[in-house]
This record gives C-alpha cells, sequence and structure tokens, in this order.
C-alpha cells in the first residue's frame, strides 16, 4: 500500500533496533529509526542488491522522495548504476565549490605574481577582492556567464571608474584563461563581450610645467603641514620622480643614506628592471628626519592604520587637493611630466638620461631597447665654477667633495667590474689577450703620432709619460 503525507508525518519509531520500514513500491520505502525518518530505495544493479539513500523527511517530501525514485529508475533502465551516479554528481559538485571564481582567481595571482610589479600586484588583488569577489567570488567558475562577468564591469562602469573597470574585465578574462589550462574551465567568457566595454577618453596626468608656477607650487609644498607621512611624502616627489606607487611603498631596506641612493628593485618597477634614484641634499634630509618615526619598521610611509601595509595611493593627491591643487591642475604621477619637460625644455638635459631617470625604456639606434639605471656611471664630467664653489658653506662643500669621492669610487669599480665582464667574455671566445704589455715595443710603434702631434701636446705627453 502506497504511503500517505499524514501517515510519513505521524510514523512512530516502534523500539527496534534495525527501526521499521514503510514500503511505498518500487523499491521505496520510509526507514523509521530512534535518529529520524528516512527514505530509501532497494534495487539491484550486475546482479548485486544495493539500497540507494534518497533523503531524510521532512526535509524531503513524500513527493520529493517519489521523484528520486523515479529518476533513479531511469537510470538503471539506461544501464546506469543510480548510486554510482549520486556519488559522482556529489563529487562534481564538491569540485566545483573548491573552483570558485574567487578560488581560481587566487590561485592565478599566486602563479603569475613574478609577471608584475609588487605595487601592480597589490592592485590588481584589491580590484578582485574590492570589485569582483563579493558578486561572483563564491560562484564555480563553470557556471559563471558572459553576463555575470559585464554585470560586475558595468557596476564598475556606473561609479565613473572606466578605465578599471575595462581593466577588471580583462583580468577576468585572463583568470578564465588560466582555468582553461588547469582544466577548471571549459571557455574564457569573456571573448563574448568583446566590444561590450566602454572606453574612457585617453588623458595625460595633470602636471604644473612653467617653472613659475613650479615655483608657487613647491612654496606651498614647503608651507604644508599635516601628518608627518603625508608632508615627507609631499616633499619627497618633486626630488625623485617616482611614480606614485613606486614611492608608497618605499623600504628602508631600499635606502642608502650614507651613499645617498634609493635601489628599488626590478619586481617593484613597471619595466621590471632594477632602479637607482640619486637622493639628493634636501632628499636625504627629508628621510633622515622620517627614519626615527618610521625607520623601526619595513615601509617609508606606511599606513596610518597598520604598519604592515603602505600608504594609501591617494595620500599625496589628497594633500595636493588640501592646498588647492585640483585633479586638473596637478597630481601625484604629475611630478614625473613636470621633471621631464622641465629638465628638457627649459634646463637642456640629455633626453636619454632624463628618460633613464624616470625609468621608462629607452631605445637605441636599432630599436632595441635598453636601460642604464642600474647603475649611475655616467661617460661625462661635471664642472664646477670655483667661485660658486667658494661660496659654499664649509659643510656643503665637505659634501660636495665627499659625494664626489663616493662617486669616483663607485664608478671605478662598475668599470673594473665591467672590463672584467669584458675580458671574460673575448677569452671564452677565444680571444688571446696580452696583459705583459712589452711598453719600449708598444712606446716605439707609437713614436710616428707623436712626431706628428708632439710639438702641439708636449706638455700633455710629458705629463702622461711621468705617469708610473
Amino acid at each position: 500500500m502506497a504511503l500517505t503525507d499524514t501517515f510519513t508525518k505521524n510514523a512512530k519509531h516502534s523500539g527496534k533496533p534495525a527501526g521499521d520500514k514503510h514500503r511505498d513500491g518500487n523499491g521505496m520505502y520510509l526507514l523509521v529509526t530512534a535518529g529520524g525518518k528516512y527514505w530509501r530505495m532497494d534495487y539491484r544493479f550486475a546482479e548485486k542488491r544495493k539500497t540507494l539513500a534518497l533523503g531524510v523527511y521532512p526535509e524531503v517530501s513524500l513527493a520529493k522522495a517519489r521523484q528520486r525514485r523515479e529518476k533513479a529508475r531511469e537510470l538503471l533502465a539506461d544501464g546506469i548504476d543510480p548510486g554510482i551516479a549520486k556519488r559522482e554528481e556529489k563529487q562534481a559538485k564538491a569540485a566545483a565549490a573548491g573552483n570558485t571564481f574567487e578560488a581560481v582567481a587566487e590561485q592565478w595571482l599566486k602563479a603569475t605574481a613574478a609577471k608584475r610589479a609588487a605595487i601592480t600586484q597589490d592592485k590588481v588583488s584589491t580590484w578582485l577582492r574590492k570589485d569582483v569577489f563579493p558578486y561572483i567570488g563564491k560562484m564555480p567558475i563553470t557556471t559563471i556567464g558572459p553576463r555575470d562577468v559585464l554585470a560586475v564591469v558595468r557596476k564598475m562602469e556606473a561609479r565613473g571608474v572606466i578605465d578599471s573597470a575595462k581593466r577588471i574585465g580583462q583580468i577576468c578574462g585572463q583568470v578564465f584563461r588560466y582555468a582553461v589550462a588547469e582544466g577548471t574551465a571549459e571557455r574564457d567568457v569573456t571573448t563574448d563581450l568583446r566590444g561590450a566595454f566602454q572606453h574612457a577618453e585617453k588623458k595625460h596626468y595633470a602636471a604644473i610645467t612653467d617653472p613659475a608656477k613650479l615655483g608657487g607650487l613647491l612654496r606651498s609644498i614647503h608651507a604644508y603641514t599635516g601628518h608627518p607621512y603625508s608632508v615627507a611624502a609631499l616633499k619627497l616627489s618633486p626630488l625623485v620622480f617616482l611614480r606614485p606607487g613606486e614611492l608608497r611603498t618605499g623600504e628602508w631596506a631600499e635606502i642608502d643614506l650614507e651613499a645617498a641612493e634609493w635601489r628599488i628593485p626590478g619586481s617593484k618597477m613597471k619595466m621590471k628592471n632594477d632602479h637607482i634614484v640619486p637622493l639628493s641634499r634636501q632628499a636625504v634630509e627629508i628621510l633622515q628626519s622620517l627614519h626615527p618615526i618610521t625607520g623601526h619598521g619595513r615601509y617609508v610611509f606606511p599606513s596610518l592604520r597598520t604598519g604592515e601595509r603602505p600608504m594609501s595611493e591617494n595620500t599625496v593627491n589628497a594633500a595636493l587637493r588640501g592646498m588647492g591643487y585640483s585633479n586638473e591642475v596637478h597630481t601625484a604621477h604629475g611630478f614625473r611630466a613636470t621633471a621631464r619637460t622641465i629638465m628638457d625644455e627649459v634646463l637642456g638635459e640629455r633626453v636619454d638620461l632624463i628618460e633613464h631617470q624616470l625609468a621608462h625604456a629607452v631605445k637605441d639606434a636599432n630599436g632595441r631597447a635598453y636601460n642604464r639605471t642600474a647603475h649611475l656611471i655616467i661617460p661625462e664630467i661635471l664642472v664646477f665654477s670655483k667661485a660658486k664653489f667658494n661660496k659654499l658653506s664649509a659643510e656643503d662643500q665637505a659634501l660636495v667633495k665627499k659625494l664626489a669621492r663616493e662617486a669616483q669610487l663607485e664608478q671605478r669599480k662598475l668599470w673594473d667590474e665591467k672590463v672584467a665582464e669584458s675580458v671574460a667574455k673575448m677569452k671564452a671566445a677565444g680571444v688571446t689577450i696580452v696583459e705583459d704589455v712589452d711598453q719600449p715595443a708598444f712606446f716605439k710603434a707609437t713614436q710616428p703620432v707623436r712626431d706628428k702631434y708632439g710639438a702641439a701636446y708636449a706638455d700633455l705627453i710629458n705629463r702622461i709619460q711621468a705617469v708610473k
């Protein structure tokens, strides 16, 4: 006799250790025990008697249990063991739960971290956790469609962050392609969204490039009062020409105040090259004044909330806004454009050297990218007016001499290292190098040159020959 909802509700355990079975037909029955009421189905597969769990009453009603029974019978008719099918479905759900978009994205972030600068890694991670994970993070990646990603992008576009929204769409695509490669997704669904993202008008970072107006900005910076971290970061910005992210993530371990150098590892740089920033006397003084406050920690400019993270990327911009400089007039990133323009158009500095100090990728005559900012050796001579030098304070004169000596020693060291490297390469290529030079023979061989030019440069030649 088939069961009814009333009977199922009122069925009681009789006390039998094995429980009481109340059958509904086609192998299904209600098992009533001291612990509860359970739907079961007995069936045979491959000549073996098996039992399938259909759920627990009342979470699974009589009607729902019958639906599951009929589904199981359809599988049996197709030659499929419903018990194995149920187990595989359960495993698939568990796998899907472990392959949520958030889980896969975290794996992707870790696997590709070496390809990004630390500041970029931090920014991408923040974007995902703030703007993506709250909406599709818990969804199995295999269940996410193009519209789900588009909805995330649209939310950001509605906030006016068009560039970031487009970037998020691209990042989601990278996560999907990683999932495809790892076998946790079938395809990149963001390919269906090509042309769907808004495009923001490309704008340059606002920057003051007029020397007179720059003077006003620098005076405002000098007079600025605020939190010591903000003051120091603001005052340092026009002295080092770093990107705001490179500045705010600066670490004390990267800075040598004695040598007046800031050595930034390539992992933090946009171009992935190690970068040296020579520190002016003013920059050194700013850092020296800040060191007693933050020098005990990792970051030069730590977060006000926790010293474990650097300060916010908006700190310098907020200070500029507080001084009355809007985003349309000058920005933290704009200090780089200021330096680039004034050093080129006003001071007449070599463009390639300017670009190097800005850590840009510079092209040589053959179109190859090169970067010489891994060291500071420059084949040029600094000429300093003696009259101007004598007007300096004794302290500044001593500092110039000290730094000149240090630079000389550094250049000699780098030169020697380069020579040794070149010699090693030549020897490896089979070149014979005569290190024990026959000086008399060399002198004799160059006699025609001295005969031709010696009269005009007799004094210089004598001075050279006097060197032992």
